[in-house]
């Protein structure tokens, strides 16, 4: 078979490994075609953020996308982006900022992140909490099977309607079903201004129950989190002027205390910090574990971890640091203080060692499981793309 993307050979940890860097995405299927004749297993990159989360893919070929970038569409009025795959995820953004407009799931705009691998994560931020998760904002995609198929899924508009979801499972498949080639997006309006109101010197009972107060009342919180180490609980309102300023001031009587608020640039550095993990960068170390359950159990099950955290979405979302030094990095005791609360904990950051000794993504019961196994078969049915990235045989 002739593949015009042709590989270059690398020395990576004293063996060889072949990188392949197709142009374009008939080049992507030539090569998904290739290894699945082989059998021969391949990791998908664009840029190498997300390189470092799930469990290490063992294998000697590198499909690399860096090369299918680029802005192919984009329709301010229409509130739609189409972008290759690799397109940075910078690059998005800052277009995106000269029309007022932004990715509303506010995804971490880390060193390397491109659309593709953002979407492939369902990475999402604070505004999560309001605006829905990355595939709640993902219209369509073309991309290439594990079978060397090429193959599109939704399109470019809002509503519509083309048979099954597909995108809401390539969302969070981690590149284990497809290669993505080009992406569609809804975009949204960016906010005339917001404001980030601080309530200080709250435990994390006390902090939990605050942001559910705020989020249940009607002055529409968009994001809510709390740092326990900087004794600051977090409330962002954004809008235009006349309302943030109206509902900071109902707020401010709403919940008593002490209080104080960053506005403009100063509330989107804060935001920012959490966005990076900030309040763990002294714990470069350690294993970074992502929680999420019910708020009301948040503290609860971060008490019982006994590790430095901070919560983001009113509570629902925990950040752990554990000690490397731990055999399992954490894992037995997290999910011990999980199960009695249900909900899921993924191991965000680790060494490669550590992410493949332990489930870094919450067990599957066998039902969910063995429906995992069927759509893996359905569209890699060789085992080729990303194998064993989420646990072993997806």
């Amino acid at each position: 078979m002739c593949i015009r993307a042709r590989p270059v050979f690398l020395s990576y940890r004293g063996f060889e490994v072949s990188v392949f860097c197709p142009n374009d995405a008939q080049a992507v299927r030539e090569v998904v075609a290739w290894a699945a004749s082989g059998q021969a297993a391949l990791e998908i990159v664009g840029g190498g953020s997300k390189r470092g989360v799930g469990r290490p893919v063992q294998t000697e070929h590198t499909l690399d996308l860096s090369a299918l970038a680029g802005v192919i569409d984009y329709a301010p009025a229409e509130l739609v982006l189409t972008a290759h795959a690799a397109t940075p995820l910078n690059e998005i953004v800052a277009l995106l900022a000269e029309h007022r407009q932004m990715l509303a799931f506010e995804p971490p705009a880390l060193p390397g992140a491109t659309l593709g691998g953002t979407m492939a994560c369902n990475a999402a931020g604070s505004r999560r909490l309001t605006a829905g998760a990355a595939r709640d904002h993902f219209l369509g995609y073309k991309g290439v099977n594990g079978r060397g198929e090429i193959y599109k899924a939704g399109g470019q508009v809002v509503k519509n309607v083309t048979g099954y979801d597909l995108c809401k499972l390539q969302a969070g498949a981690f590149g284990t079903l497809s290669v993505l080639t080009e992406i569609s997006v809804k975009v949204l309006p960016m906010p005339e201004t917001a404001c980030t109101l601080l309530l200080h010197g709250l435990d994390d009972v006390a902090a939990v129950a605050a942001m559910a107060e705020a989020l249940n009342s009607p002055h529409e919180v968009g994001a809510a989190a709390h740092l326990p180490d900087e004794g600051v609980t977090a409330l962002r309102l954004e809008g235009p002027a006349p309302s943030v300023a109206f509902r900071a001031m109902h707020l401010d009587v709403l919940l008593p205390g002490e209080k104080s608020r960053h506005d403009g640039e100063a509330s989107q550095a804060f935001w920012q910090r959490i966005a990076r993990l900030a309040p763990f960068a002294a714990l470069e170390t350690h294993a970074i574990w992502r929680v999420s359950t019910a708020p009301s159990a948040g503290p609860i099950v971060a008490a019982a971890c006994g590790m430095p955290h901070f919560f983001d979405w009113g509570g629902g979302l925990i950040w752990l640091a554990a000690d490397c030094a731990l055999a399992d990095g954490g894992a037995a005791r997290i999910r011990a203080a999980l199960a009695p609360h249900g909900g899921h904990a993924t191991l965000m950051r680790a060494p490669a060692s550590l992410r493949a000794s332990v489930p870094v993504f919450q067990p599957l019961a066998p039902p969910l499981a063995g429906l995992s196994r069927r759509v893996k078969e359905s569209f890699d049915p060789l085992r080729i793309l990303n194998p064993g990235r989420m646990q072993e045989g997806i």
